[in-house]
This record gives structure tokens, C-alpha cells and sequence, in this order.
């Protein structure tokens, strides 16, 4: 019996929007709460934010209306306007698991096409991780409401 491969075990979305890399970056990046949709939190309240701490070793973390914060990952490579690397925490049933074994990572990267455009091409990967709910997590992104969803409302902050 074969191994899967890791590209069977990558989901890959790509999105382009009208603008240069470095606003495309800092949008995705410093104004994640911008366009991160709403109805997706995990936090006990409705969420007011999401951040993204510009450093490999940070947090991105939701920021409840009461203040309350919910982390979803950690941050292991920012590099603007070039690369943004995350580590995916959240298990099957969408609960946050501490333990960096059990996390994916979400890699975007930012490629300049043409003036003033720019294609955002968002790689999840090692769902095995997740163990027995890596079939969950990576249907879950992969899935119409996953990431193509998200990187839909992300391209809507660059709608003239």
C-alpha cells in the first residue's frame, strides 16, 4: 500500500485581485478582521477582529465584542509582501488544539501579474496532523464555504 502524497493532502485556491502585492499583503495580513468572514468564529461572543501578529512565532487570534480572545494558529514565516505562513490549530470540530503536531499550515503567497495586479495563492497543507480529524478540517476548507468563501470575501475588499 502506497503513502498519500502530499499533494493529495493540499488544498490550493487562487484569487486574483486588482492591486499591487504589498497592499494585497497588508490587507490579508494587518487588516484581517476586514474581510475575515464574520459568521466564521470560534469564540464564545461574535467576533470584532482578527489578528495576525506581524512575526513567525506570533498569534493570529480572533478578538471577541467583549474583548475576549480565541487563538486560531500561529504565525511561522511573515514576510512581506511576499509570503505569509500559518500554523492551523483548529481541529475537526473546530476547536483550538495548542499542540503545534496537530496543526496544518496555510501558506499565501503574493505574486505580482501584470501592473497592478496581483495573484494570492493559498496553499493548506499536512491535514494528516490533524490526525482523525484531518478528513473534517481538510473538507471543511476545501468545501465551497471553505476557503473559497473566505478568499471571495478578501477579494471583495478590492472591488472598485
Amino acid at each position: 500500500m502506497s503513502e498519500p502524497t502530499q499533494t493529495q493532502d493540499t488544498v490550493r485556491k487562487t484569487v486574483t485581485v486588482a492591486t499591487t502585492p504589498e497592499r494585497a499583503f497588508e490587507v490579508f495580513a494587518e487588516r484581517f478582521g476586514s474581510w475575515w468572514p464574520r459568521e466564521y468564529h470560534i469564540g464564545k461572543v461574535d467576533m470584532a477582529d482578527f489578528v495576525v501578529e506581524p512575526e513567525a512565532g506570533g498569534r493570529w487570534y480572533e478578538v471577541g465584542v467583549d474583548g475576549s480572545e480565541c487563538d486560531t494558529g500561529r504565525v511561522l514565516a511573515y514576510e512581506p509582501p511576499d509570503r505569509l505562513v500559518l500554523a492551523w490549530h483548529l481541529d475537526g470540530e473546530w476547536q483550538y488544539d495548542p499542540d503545534p503536531a496537530h496543526a496544518s499550515e496555510v501558506e499565501v503567497r503574493f505574486v505580482a501579474e501584470g501592473e497592478g495586479r496581483t495573484r494570492v495563492e493559498l496553499e493548506h497543507r499536512h491535514f494528516e496532523r490533524h490526525g482523525a480529524g484531518a478528513p473534517a478540517v481538510r473538507g471543511g476548507v476545501e468545501s465551497p464555504r471553505g476557503w473559497d468563501y473566505c478568499l471571495a470575501a478578501y477579494a471583495g475588499r478590492f472591488a472598485a
